[in-house]
């Protein structure tokens, strides 16, 4: 096999420098000096004949070539890492392995309580790295940063393998004090009522699945508390004549322990399914399979004993 004179090892900075654009950044990240990230870059360069890496103002930016290469790197050191790594077995027992998941405060709330417990029980010596999907998954997800990650299938990336994971819809959920509402919240109510709601991005831009919903079906609420995560949502509720949208599992955890009531929207709305996914790369790492069937047993788990998210008909 003729590699043309390239160093593999090489790669690894080259996807270093590609992600950060930055040869400073990139050392840091390799714990290499800026000297030895500096020459691994002119080393590159000469190699596929072309600068990679040029300045545009105050920023490097990558050229047309190194765009197109940002991917088949990628995909070269996750394949490389899978060689490395094979192991025909995973015994959850005595393993000492970090799994880094990253999905909202919704499924860590509704999946983690269940699953933490479950997973110190039967692997004690693996350690779990939860990242919030705030500003999305596809990128690490893409780059391999990522064992699991639980999203939206309407998020889902057609690139990698995916499964469902499971199922919830929508409640309403007010304070167990609210004078204004009933048994029954009529549409009527429903839009009077203040409104907190969730939204994502730095500026708050980005609606969650129930505004986003509410706002293609015409539906005008008046929202007066807006925050950044769904587990504040019913806190934020207590005291209030304010009423929100969420998700039912979610409003029947928090039902638990805060005087709370959970109503039946006065429209119907989709279903959410939650998926698990990982790298393509990785479909039969036995640590992930494992890993998958630990977070669908402990769904079925909660599913079997969590009784309290039924609302009035």
């Amino acid at each position: 096999m003729d590699l043309g004179g390239l160093d593999l090892n090489l790669l690894v900075v080259m996807d270093a420098l590609f992600t950060e654009k930055n040869v400073s950044r990139a050392g840091q990240r390799l714990h290499l000096s800026q000297s030895a990230t500096s020459g691994a870059l002119a080393r590159l360069r000469h190699t596929f004949n072309d600068p990679l890496l040029i300045q545009v103002g105050r920023k490097m930016t990558l050229t047309a070539r190194a765009e197109g290469l940002v991917e088949p790197v990628r995909d070269v050191l996750l394949k490389a890492e899978a060689i490395h790594s094979k192991n025909p077995v995973f015994h959850p027992a005595t393993s000492r392995r970090r799994f880094r998941l990253i999905m909202s405060d919704y499924a860590e709330t509704v999946l983690m309580a269940e699953a933490v417990p479950l997973i110190q029980k039967v692997a004690p010596g693996v350690t779990l790295e939860l990242f919030s999907n705030v500003d999305g998954c596809t990128e690490v997800l893409d780059r391999g940063e990522i064992d699991l990650a639980i999203t939206p299938s309407n998020y889902v990336s057609a690139k990698h393998s995916s499964e469902r994971l499971f199922d919830d819809d929508f409640v309403c959920l007010v304070w167990s004090g609210n004078q204004l509402v009933h048994d029954r919240i009529s549409r009527e109510l429903y839009l009077e009522l203040g409104h907190v709601v969730v939204r994502f991005g730095k500026h708050r831009q980005l609606p969650t699945f129930d505004e986003w919903f509410l706002e293609r079906s015409g539906q005008q609420r008046r929202i007066e508390v807006i925050t950044t995560a769904f587990s504040l949502v019913p806190k934020l509720l207590i005291g209030t004549t304010r009423i929100a949208t969420l998700h039912r599992k979610l409003s029947a955890f928090y039902a638990q322990y805060l005087p709370l009531r959970l109503l039946r929207p006065p429209f119907e709305m989709p279903r959410l399914e939650e998926c698990l996914q990982w790298h393509k790369s990785r479909d039969n790492d036995p640590g992930i399979l494992w890993m998958r069937s630990i977070l669908k047993k402990a769904m079925q788990n909660s599913a079997s004993r969590r009784r309290a998210d039924r609302v009035p008909a």
